[in-house]
This record gives C-alpha cells, structure tokens and sequence, in this order.
C-alpha cells in the first residue's frame, strides 16, 4: 500500500477553502434536488467521488439529461447537458453569491429552467446564496488534496459496502454537511427522528433516518485532519462502550458516534486495514446490539472469485 496515497491535509489549513467550497457543492447539490425525483433517504441529491472531483451523475430534464462535475484536477466547473450543449468556468476565489450567479446562468444558456431554494441547510447562519461574499477562498492545492482524501475514503468504503446484501446505499457525498457516506440498514423500521439539524426542516431527517440503520463515513472536520465516523440510528443500548477497532477510535458522547481521525489512517503502516477494522467495528457494535438477521444481510465479495477463470 502506497502511504502516499492518503494526502495530510489540516483543517485548520483550507478551512476558508473548505467552508466555502461547502456552499458551492449546496449550490450544486440543490441544482439535482430541484429536478431528481425523489429516492428513498434523499439518495437523489448526492454527489459522487469521480477520477476529477465530485459529480452529479445524469440529472433528468425534459425529454433529456445534464450533468455537474467539480473538476478538482484542471479546477473547473463542467455542465453537459444530453444535446450536446456545455458551459464551464474556473473555480477560483469568488464569493458565493458569484459562484451562485454564474452557475445559474450557464443552465439557462443551457436552456435548463432552475429554481432552488436560495439558503444552505444543515448550517447556522444561512446567509443567502444570492448575498453571501463572505465565503470567497478557493485555494486550489487544498481542493485538490480534498478530493485525493475523498478519493481514498471511497475506495474503501465501497470495499466495506460490497460485504452486505441487504440494503445499502450507495458511497455519497451528502452537501448538507458536505459528509461521505455509506449507510447500511436492518429492514426494519426506524422511530421517528426528532430532527434538530440547523435550517433544515425535522421531516428531511424523517425521511433520511425512517428505517433502523448502522452509517459510516469521512467529514472534513472533527479532527486536525478530519474524520472518520460511524452511528447507528436507533442507537442500541450498549453501543457507546463496544470497542471501536483500531487504536485511535473513540466513542464521542457530543458527536453521539465513533470517530477515528483521519490521521490516525493517514500514519498507519497499512491504511485500508485500519479504516476497514474500525468500519467493520463499529457496524459490528450495531448490528450485533440490535440484533440484525446478520447472516441473511452479509456475504464474501469474493464469493465468485473460483468462477473467475471461467469468464463472464
């Protein structure tokens, strides 16, 4: 395993980056709400890790499609649309309400009609899109390491998704708290969440937490540099004391989840192995806890390996 290959980036480094940078994927992640229809969880607004950045993947409209990618390798931002137009512009410093301007005017040179809701969620205060030149950093070198952290983050989170059967949603990036995510869940129904997340209404969570679930994933924050976390919802008895894994992984009773620092991953001799024991852990700690019908939601990926020679 290439150590390298997980870059060292300090929050306190790219913070300005980072918070603004956090506006613009709500920008562009309000742009998918706006015309996906709806999927269980609110799957249909995420954003994918791609071999350039973070993408929408295909949005409907009309008859057709049209894409977004943050292209965190050239630093530009890419529209496509089904008939063959495209926009794109730099990412460079600008404040939000730029960004916000000129994004909304390449889809309608696009001829894609958008309206969305004109303030962020999940963060307090929500200052307008259309008024926000606060957020207005964009240094490119810690965008790009961004995307290598998430990059690495998703390899192996998808490597830890392909071990369940059951229901599982895809590795995402949420932009409401700007969180990689991979979510697995029992089959069961969930009680209903109390909500609580800063401008944004207790029925998104109703929705996103209806079923009982162990979730896992990467947030640019809660560490020097970032962190990995994992919580389950309901939360079974017992779950704050169950060992967490590797050395490093705690229970946070604030943050009411595990939390492994990223740069406990970072630094260790075989990274995969760290984050896969800790993301192995703490799901382990709630499935075992709620009683999770284990053997009928698990399977080896390897299972056809054998077959392999046979071709497909």
């Amino acid at each position: 395993m290439d150590r390298h290959a997980w870059p060292q980036l300090r929050v306190a480094d790219w913070q300005d980056t980072r918070d603004t940078l956090h506006m613009w994927t709500q920008i562009i992640g309000k742009i998918r709400l706006a015309h996906a229809p709806l999927v269980n969880h609110w799957w249909q607004v995420t954003l994918y890790v791609t071999p350039r950045g973070l993408t929408t993947s295909a949005i409907p409209y009309g008859a057709g499609a049209f894409d977004i990618e943050f292209d965190f390798a050239e630093h530009r931002l890419t529209m496509r649309a089904s008939d063959g137009g495209a926009r794109e512009f730099e990412l460079e410093p600008m404040p939000v309400s730029e960004f916000y301007a000129r994004t909304l005017r390449a889809l309608d040179e696009l001829g894609i009609e958008t309206r969305i809701q004109g303030h962020p969620n999940e963060v307090d205060p929500a200052l307008p899109f259309a008024e926000d030149d606060q957020h207005a950093s964009y240094d490119a070198e810690s965008a790009h390491l961004f995307w290598r952290q998430l990059l690495q983050a998703a390899r192996v989170m998808g490597e830890f998704r392909s071990r369940f059967v059951g229901k599982v949603s895809p590795v995402h990036l949420f932009w409401g708290a700007m969180d990689l995510a991979c979510t697995r869940f029992s089959g069961r129904d969930a009680p209903e969440h109390p909500g609580g997340a800063p401008n944004c209404g207790d029925w998104v969570m109703v929705e996103g937490y209806s079923r009982e679930l162990s979730s896992c994933g990467f947030w640019p924050g809660g560490g020097e540099e970032g962190a990995f976390y994992a919580y389950a919802y309901p939360e079974p008895e017992g779950f704050a004391e169950r060992p967490a894994g590797p050395p490093g992984a705690y229970y946070s009773p604030e943050n009411g989840q595990f939390l492994l620092p990223y740069e406990a991953v970072r630094k260790a001799p075989d990274p995969d192995r760290v984050l896969l024991e800790f993301l192995q852990a703490t799901y382990e700690a709630a499935a075992d806890l709620a009683h999770w019908d284990r053997p009928a939601l698990e399977a080896d990926p390897a299972r056809w390996a054998h077959r392999t020679h046979e071709g497909i």
